[in-house]
């Protein structure tokens, strides 16, 4: 077996190419950064970015609030552009219930 990203020969059985120390042998879903539509505050890029990196999004939300108070305009104009940039969420369509009656007989 080779690796995918160094192309050296590594084991069958191994599961982290032991040259360039990355996984092998299975898929990792990539990550996208959204905007939520749903537990947002303002515009969603806090609760996105709390998304994506794995925090804790009141955390996300103090470091914006500080960036806002110690650089105004630079952490204001960020946030717009970061609002414009970032795609909002894809709605999730429901999933569909069927109920599949018997005809009723007429009379």
């Amino acid at each position: 077996m080779y690796c995918n990203y160094c192309g050296r020969q590594i084991q069958d059985d191994a599961v982290v190419c032991a040259y360039c120390a990355r996984p092998v042998g299975a898929t990792v879903p990539r990550r996208h950064l959204y905007r939520p539509v749903e537990g947002r505050k303002i515009g969603g890029v806090a609760l996105g970015m709390a998304v994506y990196f794995g925090e804790d999004v009141m955390l996300v939300r103090l470091i914006w609030v500080l960036a806002l108070l110690l650089t105004l305009p630079i952490a204001f104009i960020l946030y717009i552009i970061a609002w414009i940039i970032i795609p909002e969420e894809p709605l999730r369509l429901p999933v569909a219930t069927s109920t599949i009656s018997s005809p009723s007989p007429q009379s």
